[in-house]
């Protein structure tokens, strides 16, 4: 998600301390090892709070009407007519197994429509509440916005439900006309996609008899109208057309999505020429996997700092001697009139929130659709399981209980952050301590929720709906007080840049009860050589004695 995207890659990130800038990924049923949906989302801002947001399932009487609100800041937009019955939804998934997710690319700035009501934000939770499906959820989404006007810039949806994934992709006119130009495809089953605040739909079917790529009647004639595109209809390119090309969207965007298609195909080194310099071979919208991913899998690649890639961000000197895959903002920098960028990997420190969603068409409607959901850095948090038919948000994840002014011990949001900000410090060092931690909650939710649908079908409906809930409760209180003795630990074992022994998770003392003697951990020799390189002559031990 991004507010506004900018034709130039200084004003692009000089911006993205206001904004928001997000990475989704997509698998098919066929491409994923048992038959799952998955799609993925990073809410990456500087500025949202890690909390999960609920809506029951209504009714509502004739005549009434939902009032309208910007996602990003809260601004009322209007009010439109409510629909006779509204399904419930947590977090970005509904009751059936509906989920959407999204990054905002911006596009062409003059095609925002200062006059539309519906922005993004409100775009998704209104169609979850009202649609049951992928291919509905595109009409709802597509309808509202013909009725209502776009409020947002150009985006990319990730829609899928039990059985499906698209993306769609989606630009309003500036006013010159209500509503918007769209395109929408759907993912092969056998493939993997991603998008991450760039346009990637490129050119497409315009006479689909599979009714798997729909777009708007003025998708091309609009674009020509505009100045846009000129060439032959086969030849029209979405992201050409109405995106915006510059380095920060190639090498900032396009590159989050080909490092999940690396880490998950062969040959991805062909489009390398496409990530550094807009040429060669265009990274395609889908590709096939080697091999069947799993849900373990999708949260390790909302982890990724494109380790193992040219792209590595544990390897330069800015990872500093602890090899921290993190830099903060801005992101552009200047040396001798020449600006250089960091890196922009799926996993960084300002997301808010992020999920796994997990959809099966084999499953009951209790447990239908699985939200993974974490909060804060995706690389450090754990990911508790949510299922679609929950009715209470758990008390670590809901609204009111702290936010980003407020600590509070009990949020899940805080106490990663308590972790995560200890180890942004020396993250070699504390890493591996956090990976222990991690993984031994999110495995024994993982078994928990493998034994509870086993036994599900056995259960009558409300005995499943309890279970499913008693899960999310658990998790998100374990996950939430293990995470603050984590930090506490942390804390104490590396205070002042020392490492204290320990023995079976306990720390040492001397035989005379008094604690063991620290070990120094010191820095790694490419920081020792930095340091010589700047400053040897002032520092180098000499013998006095031959003075």
């Amino acid at each position: 998600m991004i507010r506004r995207y900018f034709t130039i890659i200084v004003a692009f990130i000089a911006a993205a301390s206001s904004a928001i800038a997000c990475t989704s990924l997509l698998v098919g049923k066929k491409a994923s090892a048992d038959g799952s949906v998955f799609i993925t989302y990073a809410a990456d801002s500087h500025n949202l709070f890690g909390e999960l947001y609920r809506q029951p399932a209504a009714d509502h009487p004739v005549g009434s009407f939902r009032e309208v609100v910007e996602w990003d800041t809260g601004r009322p937009l209007g009010r439109i007519p409510e629909v006779a019955h509204t399904y419930s939804t947590v977090g970005n998934m509904n009751e059936h197994g509906l989920a959407i997710s999204e990054s905002t690319w911006g596009g062409r700035p003059e095609l925002v429509d200062t006059t539309g009501i519906i922005d993004y934000g409100s775009l998704i939770y209104i169609t979850l509440q009202r649609a049951r499906t992928a291919r509905e959820a595109i009409k709802v989404m597509t309808d509202l916005v013909n009725e209502y006007g776009y409020a947002s810039s150009g985006e990319s949806f990730s829609i899928a439900d039990p059985d499906e994934a698209w993306i769609m992709e989606m630009i309003g006119k500036g006013g010159k006309s209500k509503g918007a130009v769209w395109v929408a495809r759907r993912i092969p089953d056998d493939c993997i996609s991603g998008h991450a605040n760039h346009s990637r739909i490129h050119q497409f079917p315009l006479d689909d008899p599979t009714g798997e790529t729909i777009y708007s009647p003025d998708v091309i004639d609009f674009a020509r109208s505009q100045g846009y595109f000129d060439g032959k209809d086969e030849d029209f390119s979405f992201s050409r057309a109405y995106a915006e090309y510059d380095f920060g969207a190639l090498r900032g965007c396009d590159a989050r999505v080909w490092c999940f298609f690396n880490r998950h195909a062969s040959g991805m080194d062909r489009y390398l020429e496409w990530i550094d310099n807009a040429s060669g071979e265009v990274l395609p919208l889908w590709v096939k996997p080697d091999a069947p991913l799993t849900a373990t899998d999708m949260k390790e690649m909302m982890r990724d700092h494109f380790e193992g890639t040219p792209f590595d961000m544990t390897l330069d000197i800015g990872a500093g001697p602890y090899k921290v895959p993190y830099r903060w903002r801005p992101m552009t920098f200047e040396v001798d009139g020449e600006t250089y960028t960091h890196e922009r990997a799926i996993a960084t420190q300002q997301t808010g929130f992020s999920f796994v969603a997990q959809m099966r068409d084999d499953q009951p409607a209790v447990t239908r659709g699985l939200l993974w959901f974490g909060t804060d850095d995706a690389n450090t948090c754990v990911y508790i399981p949510v299922y679609c038919s929950v009715t209470e948000v758990p008390h670590e994840l809901a609204h009111g209980n702290g936010d980003m002014n407020t600590l509070s011990w009990t949020s899940n949001f805080w106490v990663n952050n308590y972790v995560a900000n200890q180890a942004y410090n020396r993250y070699s060092q504390m890493i591996p301590d956090i990976r222990r931690v991690q993984s031994a909650l999110e495995q024994g939710a993982l078994d928990a929720t493998v034994a509870f649908e086993a036994e599900a079908p056995s259960l009558s409906d409300a005995e499943a709906a309890a279970r499913a809930q008693a899960i999310a409760d658990e998790w998100a209180a374990r996950a939430t007080s293990d995470y603050k003795q984590l930090g506490d630990y942390l804390f104490v074992k590396f205070m002042d840049g020392n490492i204290k022994k320990e023995k079976d998770g306990k720390f040492l003392y001397n035989p005379y009860g008094l604690p063991a003697s620290p070990k120094f951990g010191g820095y790694d020799e490419r920081y020792f050589r930095s340091i010589v390189n700047d400053a040897g002559d002032r520092l180098r031990v000499h013998d006095v004695n031959q003075q």
